[in-house]
């Protein structure tokens, strides 16, 4: 892996990303350039279609790039293999998707320690790490119940601990509130701002919701595959 200089945990350097629909090229982004400093908890809102999930999945490395470079914790991912990109979701990225995706048939502690396993952990190591977490979370009375029998803040909650079980560089969040109601919403998000000032974890979140972004540090404005600006949210004044 090849590592870079620099005081950014995440660049993109005119980063675009072109989709091919036969004989149609849809660009979703056009030349992105976005720093985000280590520790940050930041949003990035925009209306539907103008490439925030896109972002969030060439910064997660789940996507490549069409041109243009893109830069986690020093490693400049666009150059990496199927392989690399692989290792590299596993021990630098946390995701927390809108519909939780857990595994319904199996427990809460399983869901969280998962990520260890793959990354081949001993046994009593991942399970001290993984209820660890889900103490910090409020659940650890809950350890071994099954996905359904939770509501959506507490399987969100889930999500939250299994994202950072590896320890990750970044935790990217994709609509973590469109699944439940607003008061739970903001309580998952006031979750995600704990985490963040105790573990000094980055949080970059998409979101369509001004109360959840406004609840950021620093809220960036996508629109038609571009950035155009970005303000101050209420959690600055909080540092």
């Amino acid at each position: 892996m090849t590592q870079t200089d620099g005081d950014f945990i995440i660049e993109t350097i005119n980063l675009t990303k072109v989709y091919r629909m036969g004989m149609v090229s849809v660009p979703a982004l056009k030349g992105v350039n976005l720093q985000v400093e280590r520790g940050e908890f930041i949003s990035i809102m925009g209306p539907s279609g103008s490439g925030k999930s896109t972002l969030l999945n060439l910064i997660g490395a789940l996507d490549r790039p069409t041109s243009g470079k893109v830069i986690v914790d020093g490693i400049d991912i666009s150059t990496l293999s199927d392989d690399q990109l692989a290792m590299f979701r596993n021990r630098k990225i946390g995701f927390v998707f809108q519909f939780f995706n857990l595994i319904q048939r199996t427990t809460v502690l399983r869901n969280v320690e998962l990520p260890l396993i793959v990354r081949g952990v001993p046994r009593r190591e991942r399970l001290k790490r993984a209820y660890d977490l889900l103490e910090r979370v409020g659940l650890g009375d809950k350890i071994y119940r099954k996905p359904n029998e939770l509501s959506g803040g507490e399987r969100q909650r889930v999500a939250i601990a299994r994202a950072l079980i590896n320890e990750p560089a970044v935790v990217l969040a994709d609509e973590p509130t469109g699944n439940v109601d607003s008061k739970t919403g903001m309580e998952v998000i006031n979750l995600m701002r704990k985490m963040n000032r105790e573990l000094g974890t980055t949080f970059v979140i998409v979101t369509h919701d001004p109360m959840v972004a406004n609840s950021t540090e620093r809220i960036i404005f996508l629109r038609d595959g571009q950035i155009h600006g970005e303000k101050r949210g209420r959690a600055w004044d909080e540092r």
